[in-house]
């Protein structure tokens, strides 16, 4: 089959699984926590990682990487202990992320007239991703998705009832930390997916369809896990085969892959009404 044998098709399918995977199992811990704001301000910062690998010629992994750990450590010097103050926290930090972007993408074009740098970075580049970084990719979320195995019950109990979790001592703010490392991560491959600012449906998406059909954590994060992924490679499928609707246009994946996801979580809905 030429799909399956076309060298950047099977890069996208493997770094789209990774993304979806990942995102789909944080998502569902993200919206109990309602961190939903925090994840996008972490993309948005990871999105000056990318135009700072396209600007210095590194890896787009590493790049994104590094500056949404350093967006993880932005948030906890800006962020109060008051959960009011989280949200301005965020905002802080997104502003900065994209301020930095803005740069850098300036850089990009003025400097080395890289007029597809900003689609790149903000709505995803990945069926011209190096091979090499969808393994990297993968690897990366795989263990991520152990590192979120071994804190998931402390880290669900704090978030359904942080008191308790004082009580039976709990280290609720090292477990925050924690969790926001990991969600770093899933914004980082998701933004390499879909782009910085589309990266948030993917975290979010596959997770608010799943909560509101299955009856227990596990299940919501199974369910959403599988959303993903099915978004995902649907999403590549029909960017595939979308070459020949038009001649001479083509449709963006990451289009393809958010439609999927409002598809789903309309079907949610619905579902859970019926």
């Amino acid at each position: 089959m030429a799909f399956l044998q076309s060298g950047p098709v099977q890069t996208a399918l493997l770094l789209s699984a990774a993304a979806g995977l990942l995102c789909g199992a944080l998502g569902v811990f993200t919206v109990l926590r309602g961190q939903a704001f925090a994840g996008h301000a972490l993309s948005d910062v990871s999105s000056a990682g990318g135009a700072g690998a396209l600007l210095f010629g590194i890896s787009p992994l590493l790049g994104f990487l590094l500056f949404g750990i350093a967006g993880v450590a932005g948030l906890e010097l800006l962020q109060p202990r008051r959960a009011a103050g989280r949200d301005e926290a965020a905002g802080i930090l997104l502003g900065a992320g994209l301020g930095v972007t803005a740069l850098l993408l300036h850089f990009c074009l003025t400097g080395h007239g890289a007029s597809g740098a900003a689609q790149a970075v903000m709505f995803g580049a990945m069926f011209s991703a190096p091979p090499g970084t969808a393994l990297w990719a993968s690897g990366l979320a795989g263990l991520c998705l152990l590192g979120l195995v071994l804190i998931a019950r402390p880290l669900l109990l704090a978030t359904l009832d942080a008191e308790l979790a004082l009580v039976a001592k709990l280290p609720v703010r090292a477990l925050g930390f924690a969790f926001l490392a990991l969600l770093a991560l899933g914004v980082t491959l998701a933004a390499m997916t879909i782009g910085a600012i589309l990266a948030t449906a993917l975290l979010i998406g596959p997770a608010a369809s799943a909560l509101r059909l299955a009856g227990s954590p596990l299940r919501a994060v199974l369910l959403s896990m599988g959303l993903g992924l099915a978004a995902c490679w649907g999403g590549v499928v029909l960017a595939y085969v979308s070459y020949g609707w038009i001649p001479g246009r083509t449709w963006p994946v990451s289009f393809f892959i958010v439609a999927l996801l409002f598809l789903f979580h309309e079907a949610a809905r619905w579902g859970r009404r019926a």
